[in-house]
């Protein structure tokens, strides 16, 4: 439809900048085959939209989607705020620049983010997302109990997402629950595509600071071990945005 739109009005920003979002949104939550020509098409289409309206918010909303999706967390961060400056209520916004704090290594700014995006979208239908980031924290700070509770939260608002379940894993090992960690990385397994939760391997094959590689590494992936994960893979591996491969992350009625 949004296809049709932009046929009938090659012009529209509006169009543009939806279509450009539902391109990127499938390359963050790793449902294309074309990643490549997805990213390249987006980028081209927001950027004739911001060409046409610098201050669209949801346009340099939309930019942060592709950046983030091409990894370039500061170029990204910079799109997401320009976009919140323009419009404090974009919740998808917020959540977006969180993940770029986290995967850049300002973990510290990571709930604030979660917690206002949640305050300005109590009724969110990906509200699951926010729920999910604060549990990631806490699980990378050691914080094993708030972790689980978060994760649990998340789960239950978020019940096909795989990651979820991997990251439940780590920390019910970590608490020294391992019938209950077996489970829920059985789970993850059964909900993910692919192999992405056969080995440790597996999941590092994704980029993100030194200072949180470090964190991933004396927490999740401690976890996962204990959980009964093994280290090596025997095939390539297989490189799934471990944010969220199963879901739209792209909140498409405030983002």
């Amino acid at each position: 439809m949004i296809e049709r739109a932009l046929a009938l009005d090659p012009q529209s920003t509006e169009a543009q900048s939806q279509l450009a979002h539902f391109l990127s949104g499938r390359v963050l939550t790793a449902t294309t085959d074309s990643a490549p020509a997805d990213l390249a098409r987006a980028e081209g289409l927001v950027d004739e939209a911001l060409v046409a309206s610098p201050r669209y918010a949801f346009a340099h909303f939309v930019k942060g989607q592709v950046l983030r999706a091409q990894r370039r967390w500061e170029e990204a961060t910079a799109e997401y705020e320009a976009a919140i400056a323009l419009n404090r209520n974009l919740a998808g916004a917020l959540s977006g620049l969180a993940w770029c704090k986290l995967n850049a290594g300002s973990i510290e700014q990571v709930i604030p983010l979660a917690e206002q995006a949640i305050r300005l979208s109590p009724r969110d239908p990906l509200i699951g997302v926010r729920y999910y980031q604060i549990g990631i924290v806490h699980l990378l700070q050691s914080h094993t109990d708030k972790a689980v509770a978060w994760l649990e939260t998340a789960r239950s608002a978020m019940p096909t997402q795989p990651n979820v379940r991997g990251h439940l894993a780590s920390a019910y090992a970590l608490k020294g629950d391992s019938e209950r960690a077996a489970a829920k990385l059985a789970e993850a397994r059964r909900l993910s595509a692919g192999n992405l939760f056969t080995t440790i391997a597996h999941l590092k094959a994704y980029p993100n600071a030194p200072k949180i590689h470090a964190l991933y590494e004396a927490t999740y992936f401690a976890g996962l071990r204990k959980a009964g994960m093994s280290e090596e893979c025997p095939l390539p591996p297989v490189c799934r945005d471990p944010e969220l491969p199963c879901i739209d992350e792209n909140n498409q009625s405030a983002s």
